[in-house]
């Protein structure tokens, strides 16, 4: 391989290797799966080993899918606990790469462009992956695979399908070889950004692998799927001209804030307005604390999964940019009961904060009270800072109280599950 060498590490089985190694148990040979058992079989596992992987189950099943005479342990997640494994694993990164060459995916990927370290290691790239993965498992126990291209889309490939078949877990590809062993592979869902709604719709015209797509009229492709046949086509190829540095360089023109939540339950109209409000109430906090205010919120509310009804979608603009807690709550609240059928079951909730901008750029209008306004961001900033010296429950309002409020349980978790503190 020539040009640009790139490495993409994933950590297998993330979740459910920390919580075998912190156990003293091989999360190769140990059926574990990581899932909070307070709640019902229909939860959904965070992660499960290879060994049970290898017994057919699928990654993120449900509790009730896993065949009852597989034996397995039940280890409740703790995000806090996998934030500070995937710092240190960062860390073993840096000792061999600059952050400035590393692009963290996820919480257990990262891609690297290793391109002018190989000449200083004196390695080739499937060395140096290999240097890196022997560092990780030697020091924390956690096995990973890894994957070698020569642009950052081949070395997902190498990594997503390529590694798994390799006896060292390492898969390596250029456009040349990508061609020659990849381009008659299905199902084509197994292609990074290729979802089952792309692959249906390309099926339903006798199109079913990356060669057949390099083989279909680009301009078809256009009209069928818009500016992201683009995308189709390079990839097809093996192309990809993005580079780590242009990730790094990129600024979005516009920006949100969003929060969502699934309730562990139905919840009728009245509990699903408190945690709207509640939901709310945090996000304004965000922007006092970032120092940005919005002018447009987006609410989406998902009903009972036993209705199969249409989701409630609606935005509402304020008059001018805010980041006060008076008045976007009850522009939000105004919104709820305008879009929500109030006689069925709601159980996801999704607030935007639209194209928000530095408070800098906010404008009074002659209509609004300014005095009340300071008052109340003055207030906002005083919680903040309370909360930050004595943790998020430190100040509660009353209607996180309430019977069915989840902010209190919510403050103890990290994307939405135990933090494990």
């Amino acid at each position: 391989m020539t040009g640009k060498q790139y490495l993409c590490i994933d950590l297998k089985s993330f979740y459910a290797s920390v919580e075998c190694v912190e156990r003293g148990l091989d999360p190769m040979t140990t059926n574990l799966v990581v899932a909070d058992p307070e709640r019902t079989d229909k939860t959904i596992c965070l992660a499960i080993t290879p060994s049970m992987k290898a017994l057919g189950i699928h990654n993120r099943c449900r509790i009730f899918e896993i065949p009852k005479h597989v034996k397995f342990l039940v280890a409740p997640p703790r995000m806090q606990l996998y934030i500070n494994y995937a710092a240190e694993i960062y860390s073993i990164y840096l000792k061999y790469i600059s952050k400035d060459d590393i692009h963290v995916y996820s919480i257990d990927e990262a891609f690297m462009d290793v391109t002018d370290y190989l000449s200083l290691y004196d390695m080739t790239a499937k060395e140096l992956g290999k240097t890196i993965l022997n560092d990780i498992y030697n020091t924390l126990g956690i096995r990973a695979t890894c994957g070698i291209g020569t642009n950052l889309y081949l070395t997902k490939i190498a990594l997503d399908i390529t590694a798994k078949h390799s006896p060292d877990f390492i898969g390596e590809l250029d456009e040349q070889s990508y061609i020659s062993t990849l381009w008659n592979h299905t199902p084509l869902t197994d292609f990074w950004r290729v979802g089952t709604g792309t692959a249906r719709r390309l099926a339903n015209y006798g199109i079913f692998t990356m060669k057949d797509i390099a083989n279909t009229d680009e301009d078809f492709l256009y009209n069928l799927f818009g500016i992201d046949a683009e995308l189709l086509i390079d990839h097809a190829y093996g192309r990809e001209p993005v580079t780590i540095k242009d990730i790094k360089s990129y600024n979005s023109s516009a920006r949100s804030i969003t929060s969502g939540q699934v309730l562990m339950c139905d919840y009728n109209f009245e509990d699903g307005e408190l945690i709207v409000k509640e939901m709310t109430d945090l996000m304004c906090l965000d922007l006092v604390n970032e120092n940005l205010v919005t002018k447009s919120i987006t609410l989406h509310i998902g009903y009972s999964n036993a209705l199969h009804m249409k989701p409630a979608h609606g935005t509402i603009s304020l008059d001018t940019e805010s980041n006060a807690d008076i008045e976007i709550i009850p522009a939000v609240t105004k919104l709820y009961h305008r879009i929500v059928n109030p006689i069925y079951g709601i159980r996801r909730i999704n607030i935007s904060f639209n194209n928000v901008v530095d408070e800098a750029f906010r404008q009074y209008s002659f209509f609004c009270n300014a005095e009340a306004l300071d008052k109340n961001n003055k207030m906002q900033k005083a919680v903040i800072e309370l909360k930050q010296k004595f943790g998020k429950n430190a100040v509660l309002k009353g209607m996180n109280l309430q019977k069915n409020a989840t902010t209190i349980e919510r403050n103890h978790q990290i994307g939405g599950h135990k933090s494990g503190e």
